[in-house]
């Protein structure tokens, strides 16, 4: 959490204190923020791999549901994952409103699902059409999934355009195969067989 200082001036000092020069006028616009473009940070970002996950919630009229590439464990003890949702997006909303969500690790064969549920133009009910779902603690969780995690909504804080959200893993299933990645601004695989896994 950020904090403001407040810087408090002497008056009797600022009185005989000569006034320092006027700084040069900046050539950039003063509402923009140093450092890269937004352009070249989306090239470095690109290059991060990271697997793909689903991130759903229970929202008023029924499931909610995106693709999200940056989730990340924080904390074994107690068991926290964390998931950055874009701003304004009716998933975040959700996940703040009912404070529970699923994130849903897919599976290199699920490129349809992690494209569909990613669409801005699909709409929550075609998300979720022909994918069975089941409810775990009151949330919508996707059958299929490598692994999927239930979790309870500890914290919620915004980013630029995008929101941190902290949660405490409730429910955990771990399946076997390998993972959907995302890398350089598309999908890819592991090339190397990974030992299955349940749990």
């Amino acid at each position: 959490m950020s904090a403001r200082l407040r810087i408090v001036t002497d008056r009797a000092a600022v009185a005989v204190a000569p006034q320092p020069a006027a700084d040069p006028p900046h050539e950039e616009p003063l509402h923009e923020e140093p450092g890269p473009g937004a352009v070249r940070c989306l090239g470095l970002y690109a290059k991060l791999a990271a697997g793909v996950t689903v991130v759903t919630a229970r929202g008023a009229d029924g499931p909610l549901g995106m693709t999200v590439s940056a989730v990340t464990s924080l904390s074994a003890r107690p068991p926290l994952l964390l998931a950055c949702l874009r701003d304004g997006s009716r998933t975040l909303a959700a996940v703040r409103g009912r404070r529970a969500f699923a994130v849903h690790l897919l599976r290199e064969e699920q490129q349809e699902l992690a494209g569909r549920f990613a669409s801005p133009t699909t709409t929550a009910a075609e998300r979720f059409a022909g994918t069975e779902t089941r409810q775990v603690l009151g949330v919508p969780v996707l059958a299929g999934a490598l692994a999927w995690s239930v979790c309870l909504t500890e914290d919620v804080r915004r980013y630029g355009d995008h929101h941190l959200v902290v949660g405490r893993v409730a429910a955990v299933h771990v399946g076997g195969g390998r993972p959907l990645l995302w890398h350089d601004r598309r999908f890819g695989v592991l090339t190397e067989p990974v030992p299955d896994a349940a749990g």
